[in-house]
């Protein structure tokens, strides 16, 4: 058997293709697929998904209920947690690294040295094998917006969805809600059906004005969808409940597909969505705590995160809460924190490793404590850990957040 493949050395090499501004564009992704023969226009049925929050929760429900009933998926989400890999699902499995070395190596040399995007030409990368296996349905996360993100380049899709949008990644989508919402619904096609979940008035007046004008039927939350008994999810939080939701009225709308009330059950007991309110209960830092202490791990990093941890503690027996967090400096710690910062007991912040554009660890304290939440700076997760079990008697519930890139590095060390 041969050697199984590094995939990291091309997967660097494509980071420095990036271009030197960010002018968001699709037109070096579109220059790409052509030279690779236009994959895009030989896909099986495509799922499109933009919003800001819940994007990667409903397809990951979709797929679970999906593959319950025996539907073959694609899917194509990011960014990733611990390997590049999971990014990319070929019916049902994760790409392997063989695979992915190959199709890398493939739109590297099509692109021939050109300036493109990590994300772009890894999205290629997702398309080309998507369309050369074939499958049922592909469920399709857009990145950054979705007017020209680089996931936006089908033509007609089977179906969009529109997750709730909130206020995220301001500086490439704009400073109001509005703004941000009409950039979300750039995926809106016409004759193509969008399953909208539930959104601000702000948003919900963009959304619809868009498609109007485009011609595209919209699914209203508590219009056209919404009452129906959804089985129970494994995934923690009343937010996943309003996912739920949405993914159900997805499928329902899907066509060409039926999923019984037997695979939805089946589908939604056996989601596979880590470091969304994820409660880990073995591991190396699992191990550092007391048994009467319970680690979760939440990714969440924007308002609506802050919101969706502050609903579940609502619903959870009282228990004191420690914080351990780190965050990226493109984000606002205060936005974050302040849905839920009554509930804190203490807070711990973390430089995330391996990540230059991490605040550290003394800044997101001052930020924190500026906002009356006082912190302590700490030079990892499992020092934090350690601290909390050293300086915290009795039970306890340790939640590490603030980013996706941390969780990540948290599952990895925590194997």
């Amino acid at each position: 058997m041969g050697k199984t493949p590094d995939t990291d050395p091309i997967l660097n090499r494509l980071t420095r293709l990036h271009p030197k501004l960010i002018d968001l564009s699709l037109d070096r992704v579109f220059r790409l697929l052509a030279r690779l023969g236009k994959p895009h226009q030989a896909l099986p049925p495509v799922v499109h998904v933009s919003g800001t929050n819940a994007k990667g929760s409903v397809i990951a429900m979709m797929r679970a209920a999906l593959e319950a009933a025996d539907y073959t998926v694609h899917v194509h989400t990011s960014p990733h947690l611990i390997r590049f890999n999971e990014r990319i699902r070929l019916g049902g499995a994760l790409i392997g690294d063989a695979a992915l070395q190959e199709l890398l190596e493939e739109c590297e040399a099509a692109n021939a040295g050109e300036e493109i995007t990590f994300f772009e030409i890894t999205t290629v990368a997702a398309i080309l094998a998507f369309s050369r296996m074939p499958a049922d349905v592909v469920l399709l996360e857009s990145g950054l917006g979705g007017r020209l993100d680089a996931t936006n380049v089908i033509a007609a899709p089977a179906l969009t969805i529109i997750t709730p949008v909130s206020m995220d990644h301001q500086q490439f989508l704009g400073d109001t809600l509005a703004a941000i919402a009409a950039e979300k619904a750039g995926i809106l096609k016409p004759g193509v059906a969008c399953v909208l979940g539930q959104q601000q008035p702000d948003a919900l007046a963009v959304i619809e004005q868009k498609a109007a004008d485009v011609g595209a039927p919209l699914l209203v939350q508590g219009r056209d969808w919404g009452g129906r008994d959804l089985p129970r999810t494994n995934l923690a939080g009343p937010h996943q409940v309003r996912n739920a939701g949405i993914a159900a009225a997805a499928l329902e709308n899907l066509q060409g597909v039926t999923v019984s009330d037997d695979a939805l059950t089946e589908g939604f007991a056996n989601i596979d969505w880590p470091a969304r309110l994820q409660h880990l209960q073995t591991g190396e830092l699992v191990g550092i705590l007391r048994p009467d202490q319970e680690l979760w791990l939440d990714g969440g990093h924007n308002q609506a995160a802050g919101e969706a941890i502050g609903d579940w503690l609502a619903g959870e027996e009282e228990a004191p809460l420690h914080l351990v967090m780190g965050m990226l400096g493109s984000k606002d710690p205060a936005a974050f924190l302040t849905p839920f910062k009554d509930r804190i007991t203490s807070l711990r912040t973390v430089t995330i490793p391996g990540e230059p554009n991490s605040l550290s660890a003394e800044a997101l304290a001052a930020r924190a404590t500026s906002l009356g939440v006082a912190a302590k700076p700490l030079d990892g997760v499992g020092s934090a850990l350690a601290e909390i079990v050293r300086d915290q008697p009795g039970p306890g519930r340790i939640l590490i957040t603030g980013s996706l890139y941390l969780a990540g590095k948290v599952l990895a060390e925590n194997g």
